[in-house]
């Protein structure tokens, strides 16, 4: 694909963005425009489901708390107290009397309450129930899993759908486990009420019309009301899906079920044991209505993208016009034509670049004669800085002090000056490197200025101080101090005969290496000195000083720069700050890399 768009001309490309463009605007448009009106349905769906759960389960929560209050009813009851008087002394001998006088109380309860299926009350005298049932005596309630369950828990407790089997018929019933003591404890004395589930599902489905139906399941996903292998529960018990019902009172989600996604609205009851009221609705049934709307959206935009494809041409013509003439300008500089200039009553960004475009010319005109002087500078630099470490004057009173000491027979002097001539002409040309190491720097200023000690007995002394023996592998421009200590030498100590001193200091940090050279001769005006260094070189004054400071420039840019620090008559300190480089960024006389 890149390279496809490489082959491209600017024109094409600005082409291909423009229909790009315009297509990806009116397809986030058009497809915002959906996905608004399709979340607004979403919502209105999910707000009207909400409410529905919302009503059912209040409605269920005051017919089972209407049911909790039918039995407390119950045991405030005379007939009731009057049984668990008997009850807690064990008399069994008016277990009729009181199975007789409860019937009234219990047919009253279930006139009251049509939800409620049967009432059962276990005693230790016996159990206590509507006589127009038929009690299956086989299953006794203290053997039952409810009875093991409420003596668990010690409170009372609500029973999912299961089969009434303590009386005969064994209806699904959902069931309501309490501790029948009243005003006094009596033990093992608990009362059962069994609730239709038929009535609590058509209650239910009275209220809640969905797509797929409704749940009434606990806190481990298992249903209240309904079958627990039902294949139309099961798939709805999964613990991913249960585990995105949050603690709130109610709520919504979405969810996926077998490729189907799902909007779900839930309520939590307040009695029973943590159930949770749930309806799902399909998203795609939601969403039918707004399949209108997704089409038409899709013609629109591809109405919109034929037309972006005609009038794409005819704006990229417009726009790249200005772009197209400044093009042909660059053509005729490549031609050396440097005269040329953009015009344009345009203020637009071409316009600016067209601009940009004229100033670049006039600078590039004066740029070539820039290089044109500085070609010439550089020559008379380059000469003038390999003349420095050898200037007649010096080598000439050298020799003739060689010659002196020779004549006097002064031999040790004679062979120690030779040979740091020698080698000081050896240190100055390297091999043609214009690069060498801060070690070779120090001999050969050394050796300069052994002979310079030499040729002026007594007039000055030196010393150099390395604060780090790892800057001696540093790499520096040569003939940088020569300069700099002949500059101490030669005008310094001009007035002086004895006593002069002549201080070198190298040290670093990880980042800077910092050069100074100082002497305590008769100073130098710093003014003066900087207003001759940023004149032509047509004096010798400062050219020393001038010629460091140009050499340091061709080299380090900005990461290098001297400082003066002198008054006359208090001697002088010059100092080089330069920039550390990697070791491998070093530079010949070329410009190329070693």
């Amino acid at each position: 694909m890149k390279q496809f768009l490489y082959r491209l001309s600017f024109k094409k490309r600005i082409w291909v963005s423009f229909v790009l463009l315009m297509t990806l605007a009116i397809a986030a448009s058009g497809w915002s425009s959906y996905t608004i009106s399709a979340n607004i349905v979403e919502q209105n769906a999910l707000r009207l489901s909400q409410d529905t759960i919302n009503k059912s389960s209040q409605m269920l929560d005051e017919k089972l708390k209407k049911i909790v209050l039918s039995i407390m009813s119950l045991k405030i009851s005379d007939s009731y107290r009057n049984m668990l008087d008997d009850v807690s002394l064990m008399d069994v001998s008016r277990y009729y009397y009181h199975l007789s006088a409860l019937q009234s109380m219990l047919a009253l309860l279930k006139f009251n309450d049509d939800f409620i299926q049967s009432i059962l009350i276990s005693t230790p005298i016996g159990d206590f129930y509507p006589t127009n049932y038929t009690r299956l005596s086989e299953n006794s309630f203290a053997k039952s899993e409810m009875y093991q369950k409420i003596k668990s828990m010690q409170r009372g407790v609500w029973i999912e759908s299961h089969e009434d089997t303590f009386f005969y018929g064994k209806d699904r019933v959902l069931s309501f486990v309490v501790d029948g003591s009243a005003t006094k404890y009596v033990e093992d004395v608990y009362i059962v009420v069994n609730i239709k589930e038929k009535d609590l599902q058509r209650m239910i489905f009275d209220q809640i019309s969905t797509s797929s139906g409704y749940s009434l399941v606990n806190k481990e996903g298992k249903p209240v009301i309904g079958h627990e292998d039902d294949e139309s529960q099961v798939w709805r018990q999964d613990t991913d899906f249960l585990g995105k019902f949050k603690e709130e009172k109610n709520s919504h989600f979405n969810t996926l079920l077998d490729d189907e996604d799902f909007l779900v609205n839930y309520s939590r009851l307040e009695v029973g044991e943590n159930w949770i009221l749930y309806g799902m609705q399909s998203k795609q049934a939601v969403l039918k209505q707004v399949d209108a709307i997704k089409w038409t959206t899709l013609l629109v935009i591809i109405g919109f993208v034929l037309l972006t494809l005609l009038l794409s041409n005819v704006l990229t013509d417009l726009l790249l016009r200005p772009l197209f003439r400044l093009h042909r300008l660059m053509k005729r500089v490549e031609h050396n034509d440097l005269d040329v200039r953009f015009e344009s009553p345009f203020q637009d960004e071409v316009s600016q670049v067209g601009k940009r475009f004229n100033s670049m010319l006039e600078e590039i005109k004066k740029l070539i004669m820039t290089v044109k002087r500085g070609e010439e500078e550089k020559r008379k630099t380059e000469i003038k800085a390999l003349s420095a470490q050898m200037e007649p004057h010096f080598l000439y009173n050298t020799l003739n002090t060689i010659y002196c000491k020779s004549v006097l027979g002064d031999t040790e002097d004679v062979n120690e000056m030779i040979l740091s001539l020698s080698t000081m002409f050896q240190l100055g040309l390297s091999q043609g490197k214009d690069i060498i190491h801060i070690e070779d720097e120090l001999m050969h200023v050394r050796h300069y200025m052994t002979l310079q000690q030499k040729c002026y007995e007594d007039r000055f002394d030196f010393q150099v101080e390395v604060e780090d023996e790892s800057i001696l592998q540093l790499r520096i421009p040569k003939l940088i101090l020569q300069p700099l200590v002949e500059n101490s030498i030669l005008h310094g100590f001009k007035d002086r005969e004895e006593g002069g001193s002549i201080r070198i200091v190298l040290r670093r940090t990880k980042q800077m290496l910092y050069v100074s050279v100082e002497d305590n001769g008769v100073g130098m005006d710093v003014d003066g000195l900087l207003r001759s260094m940023d004149q032509p070189l047509v004096s010798h004054k400062g050219y020393a000083l001038r010629n460091i400071a140009h050499r340091l420039r061709l080299f380090y840019g900005e990461d290098a720069t001297m400082h003066y620090d002198s008054e006359p008559g208090t001697g002088s300190k010059v100092q080089l700050i330069i920039t550390l480089r990697e070791e491998d960024k070093v530079y010949e006389l070329s410009g190329q890399l070693v």
